[in-house]
C-alpha cells in the first residue's frame, strides 16, 4: 500500500470511502467496512488511511484489527466466529460490542476491549470477509500482493525468527480463502 502522504493512497482511500458511504447503514445504524486479504498485503495500512479519510469528512469511525482476535498462530479459523459473535452481531443489532484481546506474548486471552459505536466500523484482517461475517458487512475490500513481497514485508516487520509462523499462517490462509471465496465476493480488489 502506498504511504499515507502518497497521492495514490489518497485516491484509493477516497474510492473506498465512497464505496462504504454510498451504501445504507445496517439495522444497527452502522456501516461495516471489511478489509480482507492475505497477510502482508497492506490491509492495516489501508484501514488507517481510510479511517483518516472518513474522520476528515466528519464521519465517526472505529477501527477493529483482527490481530487482536486471533487466538495465536493456529487460530485463524476460530477468529471468524469470534469476530462475528463478539463484534459484528452486536454492532449490527445496535447493542454494545466488545471482544477479548489475544495477548501474543502471554499466549492467552487478555482484557475485554470495547468497540465504540460509530457511523463506520473499519474491520481489517485476514478472515474478516468470511461468509459468517458477510451478512453484517456494508462493503468488502480485498487487498493482495505477490507472495514474495508479502513474506518480505512480514519478516521485515516481525523478524526472521517468525518465518515458520508466517509459513504456518499462510497455509491456514489458503485453506480459509479457498473455502470462503472471499476474493470473488469482494466489492473492490486492490493490488499493492
Amino acid at each position: 500500500m502506498p504511504e499515507l502522504t502518497d497521492p495514490a493512497a489518497a485516491d484509493i482511500a477516497e474510492r473506498v470511502v465512497e464505496l462504504v458511504l454510498g451504501r445504507p447503514a445496517g439495522p444497527g445504524g452502522v456501516r461495516v467496512l471489511a478489509i480482507d486479504g492475505p497477510s502482508g498485503s497492506g490491509k492495516t495500512t489501508l484501514a488507517g488511511v481510510v479511517a483518516t479519510a472518513l474522520r476528515a469528512r466528519g464521519v465517526s469511525t472505529t477501527e477493529v484489527h483482527m490481530d487482536d482476535l486471533y487466538p495465536g498462530w493456529d487460530g485463524l479459523a476460530e477468529s471468524v466466529g469470534l469476530v462475528t459473535a463478539q463484534v459484528l452481531e452486536p454492532l449490527t443489532a445496535g447493542t454494545p460490542a466488545a471482544f477479548r484481546r489475544w495477548d501474543w506474548v502471554a499466549h492467552t486471552w487478555a482484557e475485554q476491549v470495547p468497540v465504540p459505536a460509530a457511523a463506520v466500523v473499519v474491520l481489517e484482517g485476514v478472515g474478516c470477509g468470511s461468509r459468517p461475517c458477510a451478512p453484517h458487512l456494508t462493503a468488502l475490500v480485498w487487498v493482495e500482493a505477490d507472495d514474495d513481497e508479502r513474506m518480505r514485508r512480514g519478516i521485515e516487520r516481525d523478524g526472521e525468527a517468525y518465518r515458520p509462523h508466517w509459513e504456518r499462517w499462510a497455509a491456514q490462509e489458503r485453506v480459509l480463502f479457498a473455502a470462503e471465496g472471499t476474493r470473488e465476493r469482494a466489492d473492490l480488489l486492490l493490488r499493492t
